[in-house]
């Protein structure tokens, strides 16, 4: 049988917490929280459906920053990286241009919902091959599980962009603040009923992020569990001697 270090050094995925690399807080997580409070902050001023420019280029450095924590492979990081910083660039342009109208609003929200669709795939896709109970388990189960809500909450902004009936009935305001609140009720299925979608459309939505956030507590879970047991490779401790009379 292989001794401990020999295994831990070929499967680095299967260290334990505390035997090295990057983890807690020096794993750049904290760093994704962060700009997820910032990019909730900036939706949650927000009175009406047009998406918000600056909101807009803190969820692109978002992408970027999951992308990098999350050890993306290089070529991907580089293609993303022209594509983060072109739709930053083509943002800055048209606020400072001070354009406006439906075409850029449904681009820029199409946009968003796409990069916070990606980035709770790279952050599962990158905790499904470590092994233990850590700060930084914690932290990115919490960035993915937020990052859902936000790409529900985006996917509810592009439908009031698109359709003519209001999303939430008239007697709501199509904002982002709306479209944020309701989608973090319905992910967490708190449900409080003073918004109810206004369609079939946004019904099938709400139903599919209903889903979505009970699977995802269910597998975040079964994560954590799994990584607070003793890992296959880790040999039982020895018993301790018997005592002699």
């Amino acid at each position: 049988m292989e001794p401990e270090s020999a295994v831990t050094a070929a499967h680095p995925s299967l260290r334990s917490p505390g035997t090295g690399g990057a983890s807690g807080w020096r794993s750049g997580y904290w760093l994704v929280l962060a700009l997820l409070v910032a990019t909730y902050a900036l939706c949650a001023i927000q009175d009406t459906s047009n998406p918000s420019p600056p909101a807009f280029l803190v969820q692109l450095v978002t992408v970027a920053v999951v992308l990098r924590v999350t050890h993306a492979h290089r070529r991907v990081q580089r293609v993303a990286w022209v594509i983060l910083a072109a739709a930053g660039v083509a943002a800055i342009i048209t606020t400072a241009l001070g354009t406006e109208g439906q075409l850029l609003d449904v681009a820029l929200s199409t946009a968003s919902m796409v990069a916070f669709l990606i980035a709770p795939v790279a952050i599962i896709r990158h905790q499904v091959t470590r092994r233990g109970l850590d700060i930084e388990a914690l932290l990115a189960a919490t960035a993915a599980y937020v990052l859902v809500g936000m790409f529900f909450t985006l996917a509810y902004n592009l439908v009031a962009l698109l359709a003519v009936a209001p999303t939430f009935g008239d007697d709501t305001v199509d904002s982002l603040s709306s479209q944020l609140f309701f989608s973090f009720t319905t992910l967490t299925t708190t449900g409080y009923g003073n918004i109810v979608p206004g369609s079939a459309g946004v019904q099938a939505i709400a139903v599919a992020e209903a889903i979505t956030g009970q699977l995802f507590l269910i597998t975040a879970v079964a994560r954590i569990m799994r990584g607070s047991r003793r890992p296959a490779y880790e040999p039982a401790a020895a018993p301790a001697p018997e005592e002699q009379p």
